[in-house]
């Protein structure tokens, strides 16, 4: 009998390249990441065992904890974090009672500058110069990443929602088109359940326009005449085209994998919509790395989700480039509204004008870097209100009410542990069926998450799990 996708998947990614025996046991290392000057504690530092791909990142917290396979227990952990120098000890010797602190480690901008090689020295030129390099620095043949996902929503008052689940991604390489060679799948799903109050009427007059092509009035819609199923796929297609795990890869919002594709974010026009500005030199673990500051340029950023105005945007953020490879480490990226019509609609519907905040990162491993690390927030609108009563007759406190329920902020974290470049194991996994729907319930296979590498909850995360849980029964180990 042929094994399914998960199984096959874990069996090369644990049994084969882990070199697992029976009677060798893994080791989880529990630890806390802090500043040395300031004490406080560094969120999304790299933790990773030395020479492979095995690793996490810490939380808000500086919290984490990494499952270590049998065949790396004698190997050496690494915590990086740009700007600051590496922590590294053998893992047979790893302390969890003490935390690990990490001190500042800049070099000097004056200094880097002056070198005999033609270096580009400003900032729109240290960022054309990674995107050249994008083909010798990104990866040339197929794998399948193995990666924890977790997703939640809240509105102002409370959390509303939340899955966890395990995914594989596909890459074919950075060659072909990421819309056309990128495939995700959701493995496993644990701690899933769905709390909130959606406007299905408002949502699926939304489905029958943009998805259906149909014309018609949102006020002909009646509740009463509308079967369940259809409101349900509704707001199941409503939650893909807005959070779907395929819009995340295959869209614009992968910025450094699609920079190739047709009208990126980081194409051919990209200095129309920004300027980068050369801000300092980190060091990340002993190796220099360029911090670049991106700024407005002239026309806005726009992100042609279908059916949504996502376009009018203004760009910040940072991106940090490696000093000697020009390979692209780090993105955090925002979009802002700022053409009139985005400025009040986004004001209008979700009472801010962030709309879009990314955070990518990369790891290097045998010589090609990979996606080690992705952060996506984004305001979701779920419940217009009572469209049928008269402001006038309502009081305060309940536009107020109405006003913290209207949309969501969505959050999806993902850290990528593992790699598989085995071309047999590769072909095998994609002849079974994928689906990156997140939101389809699951049943919860306890066996399978023992040791799966997870991003440890943040004291935040805990909360939303205790207020999910009284109200209803949420997988947990």
């Amino acid at each position: 009998m042929q094994l399914n996708l998960f199984k096959k998947l874990l069996f090369a990614g644990v049994f084969l390249a882990c070199g697992f025996t029976y009677g060798q046991q893994e080791k989880v290392l529990n630890g806390k990441i802090v500043d040395f000057a300031t004490f406080m504690p560094i969120e999304s530092a790299s933790v990773y065992v030395k020479d492979s791909y095995i690793g996490t990142v810490s939380n808000i917290d500086g919290k984490f904890s990494l499952v270590v396979p049998p065949k790396h227990v004698n190997d050496t952990l690494v915590i990086s974090s740009i700007g600051f120098k590496s922590f590294k000890t053998a893992i047979a010797d790893y302390d969890p009672t003490e935390d690990i602190f990490l001190e500042e480690d800049i070099a000097s901008l004056d200094e880097v500058l002056v070198v005999a090689d033609p270096r580009p020295t400003t900032g729109n030129d240290i960022v054309i110069r990674a995107l050249e390099r994008l083909p010798r620095n990104l990866p040339d043949s197929s794998y399948i990443q193995k990666g924890f996902l977790r997703h939640k929503e809240r509105n102002q008052i409370e959390y509303k929602w939340l899955i966890e689940s395990a995914i594989s991604l596909y890459d074919s390489s950075y060659a072909k088109g990421g819309s056309d060679y990128l495939k995700v799948n959701v493995d496993e799903n644990r701690k899933s359940y769905d709390l909130r109050d959606v406007d299905s009427l408002f949502t699926y007059y939304s489905y029958l326009r943009d998805a259906k092509g149909m014309r018609i009035k949102a006020d002909n819609l009646r509740r009463d005449t509308i079967a369940t199923a259809s409101l349900v796929e509704a707001i199941k297609w409503n939650d893909n085209r807005v959070n779907g795990l395929g819009n995340l890869f295959k869209g614009k919002l992968n910025m450094v994998r699609n920079a190739g594709d047709r009208f990126a974010i980081l194409g051919d026009k990209m200095l129309e919509r920004h300027q980068f500005s050369l801000d300092t030199v980190l060091v990340d673990d002993g190796r220099k790395v360029y911090k670049i500051r991106i700024e407005k340029g002239a026309d806005y950023v726009g992100l042609n989700t279908p059916g949504i105005y996502n376009e009018g945007f203004e760009p910040k953020g940072w991106i940090y480039i490696d000093w000697k490879t020009y390979a692209i480490k780090r993105i955090e990226y925002e979009l802002i509204a700022a053409s009139d019509a985005q400025r009040r609609r986004s004001k209008s519907l979700f009472g801010t004008t962030l709309n879009h905040k990314l955070v990518i990162t990369y790891k290097e491993f045998e010589d090609k870097w990979y996606p080690n690390y992705i952060y996506y927030e984004t305001p979701k609108l779920v419940n217009i209100g009572n469209r049928s009563s008269d402001q006038q007759e309502k009081t305060a406190e309940q536009i107020k009410r109405e006003r913290e329920e209207q949309f969501y902020y969505t959050v999806q974290e993902i850290v990528f542990t593992e790699i598989i470049r085995d071309n047999e194991v590769i072909t095998d996994a994609l002849s079974q069926d994928w689906t990156d729907d997140i939101f389809v319930p699951r049943p919860y296979n306890k066996e399978f998450w023992k040791s799966y590498n997870v991003l440890l909850e943040s004291e935040e995360e805990e909360k939303l799990i205790r207020d999910l849980s009284t109200r209803a029964s949420l997988f947990k180990e």
